[in-house]
């Protein structure tokens, strides 16, 4: 796919310095640039790069000022790495397009709709009495189940697993071989040591404007709805456990669990391998440091945690700062103790 400089300068409000009439076909880092490419200039230690890269044309922050010459063109935008992403999302929507109609084998069940322009993949299956927006992609060999409904514009990746009565929203991005729905760790311990399984009678409701990353798993309600509002992103190899509800734009990194009810709030940051307990609740624009374990509630907005278990970040750096001087602080002990006892014996 191919576009001028002229378009995506109009794309992205930007302004051209440079032949506007320069034709782009991919894009790249801009230390690895090639003709025909388009690269992006957000952080100024790469800045040495934008007067030798080869890429047809670099996204530049309004406020750039080159210290010397350079060569490629360059588009002036307000945020250099939004406008890139910008540019990105809309190739990636431009070649998703590109997919469109029924291809066989796939099933889809009695009642279920399909809006206008959709996609469905070979050995893809559909329920029954599903609804389903226009222009959705539904790649192969992924399966809804019953009473799913799935907003315009969404996307739903090969191998992915939707369980009975989910709801997605519109422009959601599901990635492959994750599954939503799937029971909750339910059981309850019997006297004689076994666990019997408790049914997990919810769903998983999804809102607008979601991304969740490749073997996530989204687990359904025991009662009610495990909730995911709308514009979170979640990464690869996320588990989210039965009732949980995750409030709008928070972020989660790959390989971080959270267990069962609980709520996490808005605009909150989750690094990897964060692992956060039960039935607690976390304030908006809680910041949690990767590997951290969270075992209680977050009741003040903005904190920033670290460690496990979590505890202000501050508090945990100063506190490795110290565990890092352990061993000079045990030979300083040590030595005080050899003279303490060279002084009593005289």
């Amino acid at each position: 796919m191919k576009f001028t400089v002229s378009e995506i300068a109009q794309m992205l409000d930007g302004t051209v310095v440079g032949n506007d009439q320069i034709t782009i076909n991919s894009a790249a880092k801009i230390e690895e640039g090639l003709p025909g490419c388009i690269s992006f200039l957000a952080n100024s230690k790469y800045e040495p790069y934008i007067y030798s890269t080869q890429s047809s044309a670099v996204i530049v922050n309004k406020d750039f000022v080159p210290k010397k010459e350079v060569a490629t063109t360059l588009i002036y935008v307000e945020n250099a790495y939004t406008a890139f992403t910008i540019l990105l999302e809309e190739y990636q929507k431009r070649l998703a397009g590109s997919k469109s109609g029924v291809e066989q084998p796939s099933f889809i069940g009695e009642n279920s709709q399909m809006g206008d322009d959709c996609y469905r993949g070979a050995f893809s299956y559909i329920g029954r009495n599903c609804t389903i927006g226009k222009e959705v992609k539904i790649y192969p060999h992924a399966y809804l189940g019953d009473n799913i409904e799935i907003g315009d514009y969404s996307v739903i990746h090969p191998g992915v697993r939707i369980y009975d009565n989910t709801i997605i929203g519109k422009n959601c991005t599901i990635f492959a071989n994750t599954v939503i729905g799937s029971d909750g760790f339910g059981f309850a311990p019997q006297t004689d040591g076994t666990y019997k399984t408790i049914p997990q009678l919810g769903n998983v409701i999804i809102e607008d404007n979601v991304s969740i990353g490749s073997n996530s798993t989204i687990d359904c309600a025991t009662m009610g709805s495990t909730i995911i509002r709308s514009g979170v992103k979640i990464d690869n190899l996320v588990q989210i456990a039965h009732n949980v509800e995750i409030g709008k734009n928070t972020v989660i990194a790959a390989q971080s669990g959270v267990s069962g009810s609980t709520t996490i709030g808005e605009q909150c940051i989750i690094a990897g391998q964060v692992g956060i307990t039960g039935h607690i609740t976390i304030a908006n624009n809680t910041k949690i440091g990767a590997q951290s374990g969270l075992g209680k509630s977050i009741k003040k907005e903005g904190l920033s945690l670290s460690g496990s278990p979590a505890r202000d970040l501050n508090e945990h750096l100063r506190s490795m700062a110290l565990v890092r001087r352990l061993p000079e602080l045990e030979e300083r002990l040590k030595d005080l103790e050899r003279k303490q006892e060279t002084s009593d014996f005289q």
